[in-house]
């Protein structure tokens, strides 16, 4: 086996300190990679996914391509399935308790994670592991003892316990074991380096304490920030509705893309894209000059996205059908259709053709003005009947600037 080729320290640090917040320690880190570069041996990178939800969207790509860089250095990345911690339920940055997960349900988002990462990830040079493996060994004894390596008035450190216990809001005692596993996964893969978000620098500074007692060499912790979604204010996730999952068509991920405020591209291009941070840096001057406007910047983004999860013919058919729908005033030819009951009342319209998730969204769409038939806006909450009339070519419903259905009315 021929010994790996690293590149210089200083050019290492510069490409792993990239969009990161936290690195605790940097000399050590330095050191680490010193030592691998003159024994030719590479480091033990760890990043542990729980497989709480089955997609994946472009706020954990963040993690994802730090994981990358550490690939392209010429590291070994454990890809670690949560597959036990996620029946318990990261705590970190809820004011609730996360519901516990069925084994079966972890196991089948476990598979669609798999299937998703490596559109960032070199599969030939990742390790996928599950921390069920020394984890599920350890048993209630096990458990037990690690417990006692930590104390409750250090595990209340943590601002989201810290507040969930000030304002009397219940704390589980599961919860609490959370990060002590976590930590004891360090232990178990000796790992040089963990990966993670900036909210879960307490978790992975709990593995570093654990590792230290056990006389093995405290692993460094690095983490990058959480990636805000398109509303521009909140991180990015499913559930608010500011996602672009990875799964998205090519025109989807592009039309969102262009969507987000323009303040925030930039730390989108840091974050999801490898072009260099002078010619970032370069962009943004431009634009703050003048001489550059947004849009093109925005566009160049949106297509360097979509050609790294879709390819490149993917991501200029995007463009293309983006402007031709939206700069043009058409619309998509792949439309779905809806046959509607002509009894229907308008503000169910929107429900029936799956342009709205309810009828008081319907509602407030409609008296907003957003919503058009055949480049008509339509108002008021009577029959479809006494709006539209019945006829044998279907109706071009539009809703907002992206949304589009064809509906037959019965």
């Amino acid at each position: 086996m021929s010994t790996p080729q690293f590149p210089p320290v200083d050019e290492q640090m510069s490409l792993l300190k990239r969009g990161a917040v936290d690195l605790i320690e940097e000399d050590q880190l330095r050191s680490k990679l010193q030592r691998s570069l003159d024994q030719g041996k590479p480091l033990t990178v760890k990043v542990g996914f729980d497989p709480s939800s089955p997609d994946l969207h472009l706020g954990h790509t963040v993690l994802l391509r730090k994981m990358r860089h550490f690939q392209q250095l010429g590291h070994r990345v454990v890809f670690l399935v949560g597959d036990f911690t996620a029946m318990i339920g990261d705590p970190t940055g809820k004011k609730v308790t996360r519901p516990q997960l069925e084994r079966e349900e972890v196991l089948a988002n476990a598979q669609t994670y798999q299937e998703q990462v490596f559109k960032v990830l070199d599969r030939e040079a990742t390790v996928v592991d599950f921390n069920s493996r020394w984890l599920s060994p350890l048993g209630s004894e096990g458990l037990i003892r690690l417990a006692g390596r930590y104390t409750l008035a250090r595990l209340m450190e943590r601002e989201d316990f810290r507040t969930r216990f000030a304002n009397g809001q219940p704390i589980h005692i599961h919860e609490l074991l959370y990060p002590l596993v976590q930590g004891y996964d360090s232990v178990a893969l000796a790992a040089d380096v963990e990966l993670g978000g900036h909210d879960q620098i307490f978790n992975l500074l709990v593995g570093r304490s654990l590792m230290r007692e056990d006389g093995l060499e405290p692993q460094i912790c690095l983490t990058v920030p959480l990636l805000v979604g398109l509303d521009g204010t909140e991180k990015m996730s499913k559930s608010l509705g500011n996602a672009i999952a990875l799964d998205d068509p090519p025109r989807e991920a592009y039309g969102k893309t262009l969507s987000i405020p323009d303040r925030l591209m930039w730390d989108w291009y840091l974050l999801l894209t490898d072009l260099p941070e002078s010619e970032i840096e370069a962009r943004r001057a431009a634009v703050a000059e003048g001489s550059l406007h947004p849009k093109k910047v925005k566009q160049e983004l949106a297509r360097r996205i979509v050609t790294d999860y879709h390819g490149a013919e993917a991501a200029r058919e995007a463009e293309a059908e983006f402007e031709r729908v939206f700069a043009s005033g058409g619309a998509p030819d792949d439309l779905p259709e809806f046959t509607i009951d002509r009894d229907t009342p308008l503000f169910r319209l929107l429900v029936s053709a799956e342009l709205a998730p309810s009828n008081k969204e319907s509602r407030r769409l409609i008296e907003q003005g957003a919503v058009s038939v055949d480049g008509e806006p339509l108002r008021g909450s009577d029959a479809i009947s006494s709006i539209l009339p019945s006829r044998e070519e279907p109706y071009l419903l539009k809703v907002g600037k992206r949304r589009f259905a064809r509906i037959l009315i019965a």
